[in-house]
């Protein structure tokens, strides 16, 4: 199996540890500084996030490709405000711009009714699922269909719709997807390409990985799968606990002045079952596997993927690669120091990830 590593990129220096570096939202030297590093350290994408209040993730995208040489970008998008048919363009264009192949999509369809909102969506959750479903039909259509096509669903409906513009990679726009609840499951299963999961234990993400697959395989489909976790790695294990409680105690100091941060956003806020699912087993225990860490996902709420794995760059190569023997085979990796990390994982976690699923591949095969 190939093996998939993705970064994220933001526009402005900070964490849940690290107050933003400036008031503005974008801080342009920054974020090609953030891109190179990530180009540099061997990373083959990076996520560019999504909320009602953050910078557009398409001319942030435009900007990350135009300052690397071989880095693709995967960009979050929440289905609901531009047309599918639009979206394809997009996609295709910027595929040919980037030389193609560097392009790809990630399909959230919002677990936080409060931000959705703030973009004008008021529709419920169950009902934006069902409009991410056609959402990506229609979007697959318009790449690849060499004829005008007519579409009617609940959320869509196009008379002859086509874009003359088709990605320049014969792989085409690879589709990514998130969710956990039953219907995100189905709609993930039917229509995407590559899975994202967040980072729970193996036993769980094995039982995740089953029901997936057993729904694709309904509908005649394969998926892929990606996990989600932030890093912690240092020269022992030892330093690496105690960076992690270091990590604890500056986030934890700001708690008091973040709530004006999406992760730090009330509970009641963000419905997504993905979410509370962490914030559960958080309330179960500390460290589960080993080394994968919950302390700040119970302190940041459910937010987003806030499980690390901790321990040296061996120990946690390993143990992502206990989820590549379970079919992950793509993993977003992001730090508590953004930067900081991204130059300190391409020196020795990353070259002892791939160098595993290398060593996994010649066995399979020998």
């Amino acid at each position: 199996m190939s093996l998939e590593v993705i970064g994220m990129v933001g526009t402005r220096y900070e964490s849940e540890m690290i107050a933003a570096s400036s008031s503005d939202a974008i801080d342009v030297d920054y974020l090609r500084e953030f891109a190179k590093a990530h180009d540099k350290a061997g990373f083959d994408r990076v996520l560019i996030g999504y909320s009602a209040t953050s910078p557009d993730g398409f001319a942030v995208a435009t900007e990350v490709l135009h300052h690397t040489e071989r880095l693709g970008v995967l960009i979050a998008h929440r289905p609901g405000f531009v047309t599918p048919t639009l979206e394809a363009r997009k996609l295709a264009t910027l595929d040919h711009f980037s030389g193609g192949g560097r392009v790809a999509i990630h399909h959230i369809s919002g677990g936080s009714d409060f931000d959705q909102r703030r973009d004008g969506d008021f529709i419920d959750k169950e009902a934006r699922y069902r409009r991410t479903a056609e959402f990506i039909d229609v979007l697959r259509k318009t790449l690849t269909s060499n004829d005008p096509f007519d579409y009617e669903g609940e959320f869509y409906k196009f008379e002859q719709a086509f874009s003359a513009v088709k990605p320049a990679s014969p792989d085409g726009i690879p589709i990514y997807f998130g969710g956990q609840s039953p219907i995100a499951v189905e709609v993930g299963a039917e229509h995407t390409d590559v899975f994202m999961l967040f980072g729970e234990p193996l036993d769980q993400t094995a039982e995740r990985i089953a029901l997936i697959r057993e729904a694709a395989e309904r509908h005649g489909r394969t998926v892929e799968f990606s996990l989600s976790t932030r890093p912690i790695i240092a020269a022992t294990e030892d330093a690496a606990w105690q960076k992690a409680q270091d990590i604890y105690d500056a986030a934890a100091a700001r708690v008091d002045d973040a709530p004006k941060k999406a992760l730090w956003y009330p509970k009641s806020t963000n419905a997504a079952v993905s979410a509370q699912r962490l914030q559960d087993l958080a309330a179960e225990r500390e460290v589960h596997d080993e080394r994968l860490w919950f302390g700040l996902t119970k302190l940041a709420g459910p937010g987003g993927n806030s499980t690390a794995h901790v321990g040296t760059p061996d120990q946690v190569a390993e143990a992502l690669l206990q989820y590549y023997d379970l079919g992950v085979t793509k993993f977003l990796i992001r730090g508590f120091d953004p930067l900081g990390d991204v130059i300190e994982w391409g020196k020795e976690l990353l070259p002892a990830l791939r160098a595993g699923a290398l060593d996994r591949a010649v066995g399979v095969s020998a």
